[in-house]
C-alpha cells in the first residue's frame, strides 16, 4: 500500500479501526498524544480556558473539545464568529455482527450465527476473508463492575461461501439473500473444533464460563489500497465513515489556537438510526455543554446564546457519480471522485443543509482554494439521514451536511478518489480557524 504523509493517519485508522470499539481506541490514542485529557461524565469537571479534553460514551462514542480564550466562549455581536464550532462524525459500519450463543454444525463445518448489522450490501460479503473484532464482557469481582476487554483476532477465522452458478443458473441476474440461511460465515473443517466460544476463550486466556457477554462483528480482512494507473483511488473497508473520522481528529490536533469552542463528536449507531444512549441522538452533546459552561462559570444564558451562535458540520460520505449506474444521478448536482469534498442538500432536510450555511462553507473553501462539489438525491430516489439532523435538533445551529464522494457504499470494500480527503480535511481545519 502505497502512503503519504497527507492521507497516514487516515489509512492507518482504516487497518486498525475494526470495529467502533478500536476506532475509538485509536482516536483515543492520538487525542493523548496530542495532551487532550480525559474526563468522565459522571465526575465534577474543573476545567481550564486554553486546554483540551475528551470525553468516551460506552467505548464506542468519544467527544473531543478545545476551549478558546474566556471572551470567544460567549457572543458578542450578531456578526461575531461562531462561538461553538462541532463536527460530528460516526463510528460504525454495516456489517455482520455474531449472536449469543453462536456455536453452529453442520456436519464437519463449523459455523456461527450473526445477523446484518445496517444496510449492508450483502452480497459483497460472501467469498471475503473476514476476521472478528469489538468488546467482550467477563466477570468481575462485583456484579456492577464486569472486566472488559477488546478483541480483535488480527487475522481471517470465517468465510461465507458462496453458492456455484452450476447450482444456480439464475444467481447473475440478481439474488436476494436470506441473512438467516445464506449468510451464515463459516470457521473450521476439524472434527476437534469445539467452537467459536471455546477459540475465544482460549484467545482471552479466560474460562469460557466467564465470557458473560461480547458486542464482536465480523470485518473484512482485506488491506486497503491505493490503486489505478495514476494511483488515485482509494479500494478499502469503512471510508464510510472512517474517512470522516480521520479528517475530524486531524483538524482537531492541529497546532493553531482555538477562536471558539470546538467539539469533534465521533458518534456509533448512525447506521441503525442513532437513537441510542451513544448515538447522536442522544443527550450527550447538550449535556456535555452544559457541564463545559458551567465549570467555565458561565450561566445558562450564556451558554444558550453560544449554541444559538454556533456551527456545526455533519460530515458523513456522499454518493459519488457512478460511472456504470449514470441514472442513478441527480440530472445536475453530480459529485465526482477525486474533484473535491461535496456539500449535500435536501428540501425535506434529511440534509440539514441550508444556504446561509452554504454560504459560509463555500466562502471558508473559495478563500482557501479548497475544492468542493453539490449532492442532492434524485427526485426519484430518496436519500437516508445523516448525523446533522439530529445534532442541529438537539442544538439549534447552522448546519452543513458534507462528505467524501465514494462508490459501492456500504460494500464490504467501498472506493473513493484519494484526493478528497485531503480537501474534506482541509476544509475541516480552514472552517475551524476562519
Amino acid at each position: 500500500m502505497n502512503k503519504t504523509n497527507d492521507e497516514k493517519l487516515f489509512l492507518d485508522l482504516l487497518k486498525e479501526g475494526t470495529s467502533p470499539y478500536h476506532t475509538i481506541l485509536f482516536t483515543e490514542g492520538v487525542l493523548k498524544e496530542n495532551h487532550f485529557e480525559p474526563l468522565f461524565m459522571e465526575e465534577k469537571w474543573d476545567l481550564e480556558f486554553g486546554k483540551s479534553y475528551f470525553v468516551e460514551a460506552y467505548g464506542t462514542t468519544v467527544v473531543a473539545f478545545r476551549i478558546p480564550q474566556k471572551k470567544e466562549m460567549v457572543p458578542t455581536d450578531k456578526d461575531a464568529n461562531p462561538t461553538i464550532r462541532i463536527m460530528a462524525s460516526h463510528t460504525d459500519y454495516p456489517n455482520l455482527r455474531i449472536k449469543s450463543n453462536p456455536d453452529m454444525k453442520e456436519k464437519v463445518y463449523a459455523k456461527i450465527n450473526t445477523e446484518v448489522y445496517g444496510g449492508a450490501i450483502h452480497s459483497t460479503w460472501l467469498d471475503r476473508p473476514l476476521g472478528v473484532s469489538g468488546r467482550v464482557s467477563l466477570r468481575g469481582e462485583t456484579p456492577f463492575v464486569p472486566k472488559e476487554v477488546y478483541y480483535d483476532s488480527k487475522r481471517p477465522l470465517f468465510i461465507v461461501p458462496s453458492l456455484a452458478i452450476h447450482m444456480d443458473r439464475e444467481t447473475n441476474k440478481g439474488k436476494a439473500f436470506n441473512p438467516q440461511t445464506q449468510l451464515i460465515p463459516v470457521g473450521s473443517l476439524s472434527d476437534d473444533n469445539k467452537g467459536f466460544m471455546e477459540f475465544l476463550a482460549q484467545e482471552l486466556e479466560v474460562s469460557k464460563e466467564d465470557i458473560l457477554g461480547f458486542e464482536l462483528g465480523l470485518y473484512n480482512a482485506e488491506a486497503p489500497e491505493v490503486i489505478g494507473m495514476d494511483m488515485d483511488i482509494l479500494s478499502a473497508s469503512k471510508i464510510d465513515n472512517l474517512s470522516s473520522v480521520a479528517a475530524s481528529l486531524e483538524a482537531m490536533i492541529r497546532k493553531d489556537a482555538p477562536k471558539s469552542l470546538e467539539i469533534s463528536a465521533f458518534y456509533d449507531h448512525e447506521e441503525i438510526g442513532s437513537e441510542t444512549k451513544q448515538g447522536a441522538k442522544s443527550h450527550l452533546l447538550a449535556d456535555l455543554l452544559v457541564k463545559i459552561y458551567a465549570s467555565l462559570g458561565f450561566s445558562d444564558d450564556d451558554r444558550i446564546r453560544a449554541i444559538y451562535g454556533g456551527m456545526a458540520l455533519s460530515v458523513d460520505v456522499a454518493h459519488g457519480y457512478h460511472p456504470n449506474y449514470t441514472d442513478k444521478a441527480d440530472l445536475t448536482n453530480q459529485p465526482m471522485l477525486g474533484r473535491g469534498f461535496a456539500i449535500k442538500e435536501a428540501s425535506s432536510q434529511s440534509y440539514t443543509t441550508d444556504s446561509r450555511a452554504i454560504a459560509i462553507l463555500k466562502s471558508i473553501c473559495d478563500e482557501n482554494k479548497i475544492a468542493y462539489q453539490t449532492y442532492a438525491n434524485r427526485s426519484d430516489i430518496p436519500g437516508g439521514r445523516t448525523l446533522g439532523a439530529f445534532v442541529s435538533s438537539q442544538l439549534p445551529m447552522l448546519t452543513v451536511d458534507m462528505g467524501v464522494p465514494i462508490l459501492s457504499m456500504h460494500s464490504a470494500r467501498e472506493c473513493m478518489g484519494i484526493k478528497d480527503y485531503t480537501y474534506i480535511r482541509e476544509a475541516m481545519i480552514a472552517f475551524l480557524n476562519a
